[in-house]
């Protein structure tokens, strides 16, 4: 992820509650206590903001966002926690087909015969719990995190969730270095674009439209490019829910990367969030390092102010320490956004 901002002054104003942006993961922070007055004079007070995290994620919010054409919005159902087959080293999300909604998604464990039933450990109602189990025995310190924050990401019910992957990558793309009110409303001019009630176009839909067209919502010259070209991809077959459910993690990252608008911590975010892949860990994320640091010890403040070519922690160090969290390191990455509360419900 990009280096942190720099920090501008702050307001005394009391800030409006933030939302996670998907209605079902709001933060638990603390409150601020505010001086009592005497009743004529009560202010009326808001909710306080949680402490700002670095500039992970916040664009991302439109992989997981659905923008209608209409000028409102009914939310979506929640899901229903089916019962599958899980393993942390593979695709554990429903994928929907972009051409054709096709759900491609692992065996639910009612369509495992009973003789193989019985044998069969890990699903996606328990292997959140394993995951936790796994990070607290190599290190007992994880416990009081696990215990603070709810892990929705990779729950029955989050796993639960269809993801499109053709539009959780494009919106990669359109948020890419814009703010994330200006992403959301350049996608929903974008999907306007496009004749029908779908929530977004089909590939095949995109490919045929011109580069004049795709800017009119407000994309750059490169960026109509790069999501014109996402699109040829997934028309073509290159690219498909079946390939991204199937591949090993290794083929997938290599055909993503080779997208172009497509950077290698894009396709770990979407590895992570979108396929729900269990072992992901991203050495390029200032979040990761930074928790990572204040895990270890080390007075990240200090770290900080020392300017130059710093890291919280080197690459090398963060792999040797992250490696016995395996295979579940997209766990783990997720606990060390929590330490320095980085905020990242907006991926999810």
């Amino acid at each position: 992820m990009p280096p942190p901002a720099p920090k501008s002054r702050k307001r005394k104003a009391a800030a409006d509650p933030v939302s996670s942006g998907d209605g079902k993961r709001n933060s638990t922070e603390g409150e601020y206590q505010t001086p009592s007055t005497p009743n004529k004079r009560r202010a009326k007070t808001q909710p306080a903001v949680p402490s700002p995290g670095t500039p992970t994620p916040n664009n991302a919010k439109l992989m997981a966002e659905p923008v209608t054409n209409g000028t409102t919005t009914t939310p979506k159902p929640k899901p229903g926690a089916v019962n599958r087959l899980a393993d942390p080293r593979a695709t554990n999300a429903t994928l929907l087909s972009p051409e054709t909604s096709r759900v491609v998604t692992s065996k639910s464990l009612d369509a495992v015969s009973p003789s193989k039933a019985a044998a069969v450990k890990t699903t996606t109602s328990n292997i959140l719990e394993e995951a936790c189990a796994h990070l607290i025995s190599v290190d007992p310190r994880m416990k009081p995190l696990i215990n603070g924050h709810h892990c929705h990401i990779f729950s029955p019910e989050g796993l639960a969730e269809s993801i499109d992957p053709f539009e959780s990558l494009c919106s990669g793309i359109i948020s890419q270095q814009v703010s994330g009110a200006a992403a959301k409303a350049i996608k929903k001019r974008f999907v306007d674009l496009f004749d029908g009630d779908a929530r977004f176009p089909q590939p095949s839909q995109v490919a045929a439209t011109s580069f004049e067209k795709l800017r009119s919502a407000g994309l750059s010259q490169r960026k109509a490019e790069y999501v014109q070209g996402l699109a040829e991809k997934f028309t073509t077959g290159e690219l498909s829910a079946r390939l991204l459910h199937d591949a090993p993690y290794e083929e997938v990252l290599e055909k993503l990367i080779a997208v172009r608008g497509l950077g290698k911590w894009s396709v770990e975010m979407f590895a992570c969030f979108g396929l729900k892949r269990m072992d992901v860990f991203s050495l390029g994320d200032l979040g990761v390092q930074r928790g990572m640091a204040a895990f270890a010890g080390r007075d990240v403040s200090k770290l900080k102010s020392k300017g130059g070519k710093w890291k919280y922690m080197s690459e090398k160090d963060m792999e040797e320490m992250a490696a016995p969290f395996a295979p579940y390191r997209s766990v783990f990455m997720w606990y060390m956004w929590r330490v320095e509360e980085t905020d990242v419900s907006t991926l999810e």
